[in-house]
Order: C-alpha cells, then structure tokens, then sequence
C-alpha cells in the first residue's frame, strides 16, 4: 500500500516528482519523500506527512538535478516512523543509491535474520532495507546485475524504483502482484505506480511495465530485461476494488469501468426491493452506480462525506457516539425518511464501520438498510502489500454472512460472489491473486496467520 514515481532526465524532475506523488496519496499518507541526482551525488528529504506538509517550495529547491524517485507510505511492514520512510538512500561502497517499493516481501524475515547473524546492523524495521543489502554484497559489475542479483533471492510483491548517480532503474516482480507503468513527457521518461499520476504532470502514457521485468534508463535511453523465468500472473485483485484511483489505468484495465461492472454483476446475483440504491463514499460510488443502473434503481446521494477531514481531530470531552466515522460522513435524513434503501460498498473487513453506518441510516429514518459488497468476504491476511489485519481481526474468517448481517443491523447482506468477480476479468481469470478471498497464496512461507 504505497505509491512511487520516478523520472529521469528532466529540468524540473522534482517538482514533476512532488505531483507525481500528490496524485498517488490515496496510496499511502503516512509519509513521503523525493530523492534527486544532480548526475554527481544524491540529495533527499523525506518526512512523516502528507505530501501537501512535506513539501515546500525551499525543500523542493534543495533537491536538484534532472533525476527524481518519489514515495508515499502505507505501512504493511514496519512501523510507522520516520526511520521507515522512503525512498530509503544509503552511500555504501560502489556509490550511492536510492530505493522506493511498493509490495511486501514474504522472505524478508528470514534474510534479515541471517544477515544479521553474520554481523549486518540494520537502519530501519522494514523489508526494503534486505534488497540495499543484497545488492551492496553481490560481486556484480554494474548497477543493473547486482539488483539482478538481489532479486532473484527474494520473494513476494515488489514495484521498485531505484535512483543512482547516473541511472534510474524500474523493477516489476515476476507475479506482477502491484501496478507499474511507463510513461514519457516529451522526451524524459517517467514510471508511476499508476497512470493518474502522468495526467497530472501531462505525461503521456506508453505501457505497462510486465511482471518480471526490469528497466534501465540512462543517458543511452530505456534498455528492457527480463532475467526471471516466465510465471503464472498473480495481480492483486484488491486493487481494483479499493486501492486504485478510479481514473487509473492498470492490469490492462480502466478502474472505473471495472468498478461499475462489479457492480453490475452484484445486482445481477443480488437484487434488493429498495426505492434507491445509495453508494458510501468515496470508494463506493462506481460499484453503487453499476448496482443501480443494472437494478434500474435511482442513485441517491444518502451518505456525504466531508472531504475536509484531517489524520487527527479533536474529541468533544463529552464523547459522541461513532464520532470517528460521523465526522467523516453523515446521511441525509429528509432523503432517508421512511425509505427502503440499499447501500453498496466495497468491501467489509472487520465490520464495525460498517454497523456504524447501517446504524446512522436507520437512526435517520430508514426502514429498510440493505448492504450490498462489491467484493467476495474477506477471509484472509494479504501479505503482498494490502493492510489487512490478522485473521483473527477479519469477520468473515469466523462468521458466515448471515451472522455479519445480523452484527451490522442490516436488513438484508449480500457479497458479490467470487466467481461473479471472476466472470467480470473473464477471460484473465488466472492472472489475478484472490487469496484475501481464499487464503491460496501463491507463495508458501511461514508468518503469523
């Protein structure tokens, strides 16, 4: 759950990099940062913090050079501080580097622990810091072999970005678990986690970056390897439910029309006798729209969302009820009066918001709260990079749905089912993970469940 951003060879390349990172925020707030390459050394500045509060124009101004790599964080492994930041930049003995990744790595653990055993020290908790060292003791010639190196000896899900002196390298696991994309403006190469973030800076977009593929860009242009053997895709299905941007294009695929066709598909297998058909911002709206539209149910706007709301706020000392979430969305009560309405989401992980919310409907006067899920139930950790809990934490692990519905007070529960989502990527079926849904992980290894 992170997003970076990379271009090469442009006058403006970290402020182009400080917009990149601006359009990719919804994957990640805890932190950001930009390193640059004046082609003679690296310059880095990296914060806990928005991009809008990381960033100024004198930070921005003390990081030159026609070369950036950016990142914003969400983290699955390690905490959230600053020391676990990124990109994380190191100077070791063949120069200096720095690195941005978005995935998780599912053998980190057991590297880190032999390294250390035989005396590395480590800077930061997380699994990003194994490949610097792995690529710091490989015996390679260039650049490009020694990462070569290191990645043939982790596993899991990686997008990474890599900023030298004088090259930029881009690298896509060979599961292809995490978007990747290039893209060009004018001349200057440009790699993204997702293609939202080239409209802003007018970026055109050329290709996805594929699975198992590693690009150098240097001053030679843009050379293509692909130094894996040749595995099944395993892109994460997540990504088109929630995590990406709606106007991002990635795994072959507009987001938003696939969200819409989800929803299409949940009406299909589960129709709802309401008056209206309601979406739970923000991540609702294009599944609600597909659910309606199939159901010929009205779109009503029941639930608004302040969109002005901090990472932090203050509490009344007399504490209100579901503060959290009231603050964050709020129904609309001469809308709601008497109505039977069916609202549609993407996803229920432990459930409790969702009860807020069916909750706040009926409390506004609805007769009826049918819930309808855009996604199969959560069942399972994902250990690639989506912050899901533990199992334990995952209602849908230990209750059938019935239960969940009489837990959040709905009416009526119904999820889209997993061959429903199936029939919507028809045709790619086998390209994507679904593990979250079925706990078949594509990688064995051993983590707490």
């Amino acid at each position: 759950m992170c997003g970076i951003f990379g271009i090469y060879d442009h006058p403006e390349a970290s402020n182009h990099t400080y917009l990149g990172l601006y359009a990719l925020q919804h994957r990640g707030q805890e932190s950001a940062g930009i390193v640059s390459s004046d082609q003679k050394q690296l310059h880095h500045y990296r914060q806990m913090g928005l991009v809008s509060e990381v960033f100024s124009r004198d930070t921005l101004r003390r990081l030159p050079g026609r070369s950036a790599i950016g990142h914003v964080r969400y983290s699955t492994t390690g905490s959230s501080e600053l020391k676990n930041a990124q990109p994380f930049m190191v100077d070791y003995a063949r120069g200096m580097m720095a690195i941005s990744h978005n995935g998780n790595l599912t053998n980190a653990s057991l590297i880190r622990g032999e390294m250390e055993s035989r005396g590395s020290i480590f800077q930061s908790n997380m699994d990003t810091e194994v490949i610097v060292h792995l690529i710091a003791r490989s015996k390679e010639k260039t650049f490009l072999e020694r990462t070569i190196h290191a990645l043939r000896q982790v596993e899991g899900a990686y997008s990474l970005l890599f900023l030298t002196e004088k090259e930029m390298v881009a690298a896509r696991d060979p599961l292809g678990f995490r978007p990747l994309v290039l893209g060009s403006l004018k001349d200057s190469p440009v790699v993204a986690s997702e293609t939202c973030a080239f409209d802003l800076i007018g970026a055109k977009f050329i290709r996805e970056i594929e699975p198992g593929e590693i690009l150098l860009i240097n001053g030679d242009g843009i050379k293509s390897f692909k130094p894996f053997p040749r595995k099944q895709r395993h892109q994460c299905i997540f990504e088109f439910i929630y995590f990406a941007r709606p106007d991002s294009f990635i795994f072959n695929h507009n987001v938003y029309e696939m969200r819409k066709s989800f929803g299409a598909q949940l009406s299909k297998e589960s129709p709802a006798g309401a008056d209206m058909a309601i979406p739970i911002p923000d991540s609702g709206f294009p599944a609600a729209l597909g659910y309606a539209a199939q159901s010929k149910l009205p779109l009503e706007l029941g639930m608004i969302r302040n969109h002005y709301v901090g990472r932090t706020f203050i509490e009344p000392e007399q504490r209100i009820r579901h503060f959290g979430v009231k603050i964050k969305l709020n129904p609309v009560r001469e809308l709601l009066k008497g109505k039977k309405v069916v609202i549609v989401d993407d996803s229920i992980v432990r459930a409790t918001t969702s009860r807020k919310i069916v909750k706040m409907f009926r409390n506004a006067g609805a007769r009826e709260v049918h819930v309808r899920i855009s996604s199969p139930p959560i069942t399972a950790p994902c250990f690639f990079g989506i912050d899901t809990p533990k199992k334990s934490e995952l209602i849908a692990s230990s209750h059938q749905v019935r239960e969940i519905q009489k837990f959040i007070h709905a009416t009526s529960l119904n999820y889209l089912s997993l061959e429903g989502l199936k029939k919507c990527v028809r045709g790619e079926e086998e390209n994507f993970c679904y593990a979250c849904f079925t706990g078949d992980y594509p990688y064995p290894f051993q983590t707490e469940i």
